[in-house]
């Protein structure tokens, strides 16, 4: 049974902590390279997968490649280069987000908001086998040939891994030393290797960094894999992977790692404001040191829906350019009636205008969840990454469990609204006028509005060490043994 297969690498001068590679770099020089900003979109339904990523290329304005084990050898009509923007509409929407509430005057008289009318927003619009010269001694066949943008695509198969790297070198592209170890078990798996050929005249380097355009690619796979092991050759350091998957009614987690969800919920202080990504940089870390190993799911929500929303949904143009074009292309395009975006119900204490019926996508007969995946790996890496169904999970939402407290990490619900989620509270400081004020009723500020929520972004780069939880936290957080203000020590 053939497994999909995408090898990770990253070439760095001397970084502690790098955002994990989905391509091999090599090129005709001794130069060293870099990817330092790389981002992967998974999607799935059946056995059909879609891979997106975007790599920004770090080294000389000459040609170089990317070299990408797959399962099956990739034709013309499987490859396809996409715009930038819409990674960084996925990686806004799943990231973790900083709200800010304010209490609401305690005299003030309850609104009903379930009385007011409500107006339908508007809806928006749905935004192509040989020898290969002198490499027959090899093992090594060229089994097609073909250009997408800047690529230009070779699709190789190899009986040997020592015969792949022998025949990279010929062509005169330089390879890490130890590769091959990591390489034999692709090979003798069967699978092809994509490479990807980059063209320097039609590339723009800007400070050395090449603009390069993202990459889909997609297949047919029984098991769904992300192999990272072949980054082990060339990392320096530790690197960052950050995972998101798109797929219809399904949230995902790994087969063969522990599974941890982020703390969620927590009230922080008014500092945390300006530092939202050193604190997030923190409360992760710390997180995968109470669970060493582990795959930490960060976000599992219906992706054409949010509350609160960082910035603009993700919309039916998005979903067609990730893969909903060839994930199920015999369906026909269908309007999915409006639903609530929480799933449930929310804390009748947050004021706001009443949730207006949100326009959905169009939809090809399905109703994509988001689900996002952050993990941090060294040398010490064993296993690649397997993917699993999971069921539905909750958290992260204001949302009061017993109509008196807001709800606490993640919990099994018959929705996927999970979502890393952190407030900072003003308390009313105003005059109390009234015999039975009512207190807890949280709002935008006393001029009017509500501030945008903020979004932890480029978290692999984040400052660390730079926030102190136990300060910038308020209560306790017992999945992080933080109690009474202190952390507990971390059990060897």
């Amino acid at each position: 049974m053939k497994r999909l297969i995408v090898a990770a690498a990253i070439l760095m001068a001397a970084p502690s902590v790098a955002d994990a590679f989905c391509g091999f770099y090599v090129s005709p020089g001794e130069q060293q390279l870099a990817a330092d900003a790389t981002q992967v979109v998974l999607m799935r339904k059946g056995t059909r997968t879609v891979l997106s990523m975007q790599n920004n290329y770090k080294g000389p304005a000459t040609e170089f490649a990317m070299v990408i084990p797959v399962p099956v050898v990739l034709k013309e009509a499987d490859v396809k280069t996409l715009p930038k923007e819409v990674f960084a509409n996925v990686e806004r929407m799943g990231a973790p987000r900083l709200v800010e509430y304010w209490e609401q005057d305690p005299c003030q008289p309850e609104v009903d908001y379930n009385r007011m009318e409500r107006r339908p927003m508007p809806k928006k619009a749905p935004m192509a086998p040989r020898s290969a010269g002198g490499a027959a001694d090899l093992g090594v066949t060229v089994e097609a040939q073909f250009s997408v943008g800047e690529y230009r695509i070779v699709i190789l198969s190899a009986k040997e891994a020592t015969g792949l790297d022998t025949w990279l070198r010929r062509e005169k592209y330089n390879i890490p030393a130890g590769a091959a170890p990591l390489l034999r078990p692709y090979v003798e798996s069967g699978m092809k290797f994509f490479v990807a050929k980059v063209d320097p005249k039609k590339v723009k380097f800007v400070g050395g960094r090449a603009d390069l355009s993202p990459l889909r690619f997609h297949y047919d796979s029984e098991q769904f894999v992300l192999p990272i092991r072949l980054g082990l050759a060339n990392s320096t350091g530790t690197q960052d992977l950050i995972v998101s998957i798109l797929a219809p009614g399904q949230r995902y987690e790994t087969a063969n790692y522990k599974n941890v969800f982020i703390p969620t919920n927590l009230d922080v202080t008014d500092e945390v404001r300006d530092r939202f990504g050193a604190f997030y940089a923190s409360l992760f870390d710390r997180t995968l040191e109470k669970n060493p190993g582990a795959v930490v799911t960060e976000y599992a929500w219906q992706a054409s829906t949010c509350d609160p929303c960082p910035g603009p949904q993700l919309t039916g143009n998005d979903f067609m350019t990730l893969g909903a074009d060839v994930i199920d292309p015999n369906q026909q395009q269908i309007a999915t009636p409006p639903q609530p975006p929480s799933g449930g119900p929310t804390n009748p204490n947050l004021r706001r205008p009443p949730t207006r019926p949100m326009p959905r996508p169009r939809s090809w007969g399905n109703d994509f969840v988001l689900t996002r995946l952050h993990a941090r790996y060294g040398k010490e890496l064993k296993d690649d990454l397997v993917f699993k169904a999971a069921p539905p999970m909750a958290g992260g939402r204001e949302h009061l469990t017993d109509g008196k407290k807001l709800e606490e990490g993640a919990k099994p619900s018959g929705v996927n609204n999970f979502q890393g989620r952190y407030a900072i509270r003003h308390k009313w400081t105003g005059p109390v006028s009234c015999q039975n004020p009512r207190r807890g009723i949280w709002g935008g500020p006393p001029g009017g509005g509500m501030p945008q929520p903020r979004a932890a972004l480029n978290l692999a780069f984040a400052p660390r060490g730079q926030v102190q939880l136990p300060k910038a936290i308020k209560g306790d957080v017992p999945e992080i043994g933080l109690r009474n203000g202190t952390l507990s020590p971390i059990k060897k």
